[in-house]
């Protein structure tokens, strides 16, 4: 039970102040003991360190696992989203603690493990034979699923892990393939500025103009570009 209470205080404590400026002189007087009785549980503030950073790293190296075996890539690319997440949420205080000391973050073994559970969450969210985007895409959603976590340590859990995973969601859905002619709000540009037509686009909009008998204000709304490019596009032979 004294070993219990000796992490948890620390843990408070290394997420509050920082691992490197708590002594561990405070962390015994939190905890109502003696420091020599202190030294009895942890021979030093690093035994500290590793026990509270191991139970994270088997939890995230079991679950993204897990993960990795569930079947087809769609479901081990939302499992392990919701895997990497739910470790991050039932750890809040020592990722807490890692961030505010990122020096933590690069020394072995800690610095090791974490790289390479990072590195199997990229790889799971990207999919099968991913190119460039699909890379660069996961990358984003994993680190998306850990800094809220941090930024946002006092929202309950619940509604956190809820916002965090539509978040996911929408940042995966943007980088999908797109189905049809884009809606106006997918086809626009940064500040706003309407997209270019497509070849295949442009074509089509000559044999609905055509054969369809659509206006040029109907054109422009369905493909989410201007007038002016409608015109273009019927005008292009």
């Amino acid at each position: 039970m004294t070993r219990q209470r000796i992490m948890a205080v620390a843990a408070a404590l290394f997420a509050e102040r920082g691992y490197r400026a708590t002594s561990m002189q405070e962390i015994a007087e939190r905890v109502g003991i003696t420091k020599a009785a202190l030294y009895y549980h942890f021979a030093a503030k690093e035994d500290l360190l590793h026990e509270l950073t191991a139970p994270v790293l088997d939890d995230l190296e079991r679950e993204l696992n897990e993960a990795e075996a569930a079947g087809d890539p769609e479901t081990v690319r939302w499992r392990a989203i919701e895997a990497f997440l739910d470790v991050h949420l039932r750890h809040r205080d020592t990722l807490l603690m890692l961030v505010r000391d990122m020096t933590l973050l690069v020394q072995a073994p800690v610095a090791d493990r974490v790289k390479a559970a990072i590195a199997l969450a990229n790889t799971l969210v990207s999919g099968p034979r991913p190119g460039l985007a699909e890379r660069v895409r996961a990358a984003q959603v994993v680190a998306g699923l850990a800094d809220p976590v941090v930024m946002f340590h006092d929202v309950p859990p619940e509604r956190l892990r809820r916002l965090i995973l539509e978040g996911a969601r929408t940042l995966l859905a943007a980088g999908a393939p797109a189905s049809g002619p884009a809606t106006p709000s997918a086809r626009r540009r940064s500040g706003g500025r309407p997209a270019a037509l497509t070849a295949q686009e442009a074509a089509e909009i000559r044999r609905l103009r055509e054969t369809g008998g659509l206006g040029v204000d109907e054109l422009a709304q369905r493909f989410g570009v201007s007038r002016a490019t409608v015109y273009r596009s019927i005008k292009t032979t």
